[in-house]
């Protein structure tokens, strides 16, 4: 017998890719049990499925970098407290570098990050965690379906109580820009191109490199851009190339890169009427509009 629960979750994370950089991701998560009827004649309660299951995935992915620890570019190190520093050194001065709380991390021991490897990740942590009666578990990692333009960006957001917080996580997301009441994909385009695989950084954020508690090397102000804070799941501090990064005059959530969407998109137009459709991730995020 199977049991299966689309659209379980959605996880929404970032991972480090030697071609594309930091990446921000939205995956979504379908999964099948196989197994004995129980006494209650299931598998296994949706409803307990549904809690158990997506809080394990929140708890190893959700918001969190994921690491190709076996790939040729990264650099681990383990330090005390519980800290983690990671070098993901890709050439032409494009170089990663983080120092945060291990749970900031999630370490795929694969040479990349694909829904295969993080799949065969998460199989075997939830292969602890199932009833007696369940004999596997399945899952199916996807990508929403977007037929218009969209961009991957990567932010932290101090100010958060919960994982967002964490400096390096990130989202898939469309938008969604109608100029003077008709959707403009030249706009969409146009911010497509300009947020592919981005970090999107807070200027209050932003310190020097010589600043930074953790020393990575041959790196400068001239070639990357620094940012650090504490926050209540502690000292979270970055630095990545200047053209792999947009600072911005505000935090950066959903609601607030909607608002710069929507001003930087004013200044490029002579319409008099944009709107903004800003998502974060999968089926979320924030609507803005302006008469000009």
């Amino acid at each position: 017998m199977h049991l299966f629960v689309n659209d379980l979750t959605v996880m929404d994370f970032s991972y480090l890719c030697p071609e594309r950089g930091m990446v921000g991701e939205s995956w979504i998560v379908d999964v099948m049990l196989a197994g004995e009827l129980n006494e209650e004649s299931m598998v296994q309660d949706f409803g307990i499925v549904k809690k158990q299951l997506k809080g394990l995935i929140d708890q190893y992915i959700d918001h969190k970098l994921l690491v190709p620890a076996e790939h040729r570019f990264t650099d681990i190190t383990h330090l005390s407290d519980d800290m983690v520093k990671v070098n993901f050194h890709r050439p032409n001065e494009q170089s990663i570098h983080l120092y945060c709380p291990d749970e900031a991390y999630a370490f795929i021991y694969a040479d990349a990050v694909t829904m295969d490897s993080v799949g065969a990740y998460l199989k075997d942590v939830l292969a602890l965690h199932l009833p007696d009666n369940v004999d596997g578990i399945e899952l199916l990692l996807r990508a929403e379906i977007i037929n218009t333009p969209f961009y991957h960006y990567t932010h932290g957001l101090k100010k958060h109580d919960g994982n967002c917080q964490r400096i390096a996580h990130g989202h898939r997301s469309k938008v969604t820009i109608i100029v003077d009441g008709q959707e403009s994909l030249e706009a969409e385009s146009y911010w497509a191109a300009r947020w592919a695989d981005i970090y999107i950084g807070s200027a209050e954020d932003q310190v020097s490199i010589a600043t930074l508690h953790s020393q990575f090397g041959a790196i400068n102000d001239t070639t990357h851009v620094a940012f650090a804070y504490e926050s209540s799941q502690g000292y979270f501090e970055m630095a990545i190339a200047k053209n792999e990064c947009e600072i911005v005059d505000r935090d950066t959530t959903v609601e607030c890169l909607a608002q710069y969407l929507l001003e930087e998109q004013i200044r490029r137009t002579d319409a008099t009427h944009v709107k903004v459709i800003a998502f974060e991730g999968v089926g979320k995020g924030a609507i803005v509009q302006a008469e000009i």
